[in-house]
């Protein structure tokens, strides 16, 4: 069982950033894929950014993309989602997820097995 505890959500304002952390309770955590989701209240649960074990290989969602980087140390069992250019769209809860192998990357709910508790980031504008 991996635990994943997000950190680095709050309040900014249209156009700041912040970078949230997920740190992984795992001796095998290059081993595992790695992804960013979030939630909106009443929507569903959708794919922002997802990272292969070496942190070679990223994908975006459309949305994101160009505004957002997913980058990850396995030295610190730790992978990162810079977001710069916030919108009050991207308001959400943010939840990290994980998979050991299995794909190069994981992009929907379905193929990844952990997940943290989430952490809130809120854009005003």
């Amino acid at each position: 069982q991996v635990q994943l505890v997000e950190s680095g959500g709050g309040l900014v304002q249209a156009g700041g950033s912040l970078r949230l952390s997920c740190a992984a309770s795992t001796r095998t955590f290059s081993s595992y894929v790695m992804g960013w989701f979030r939630q909106a209240p009443g929507k569903e649960r959708e794919f922002v950014a997802g990272i292969n074990w070496s942190g070679g290989s990223t994908r975006y969602a459309d949305s994101v993309k160009g505004r957002f980087t997913i980058s990850r140390d396995n030295a610190k069992n730790t992978v990162y989602l810079q977001m710069n250019s916030l919108k009050p769209e991207d308001t959400a809860v943010y939840y990290c997820a994980a998979r050991r192998g299995g794909y190069e990357l994981a992009t929907t709910d379905a193929q990844l097995h952990y997940w943290g508790q989430g952490t809130q980031v809120t854009v005003s504008s």
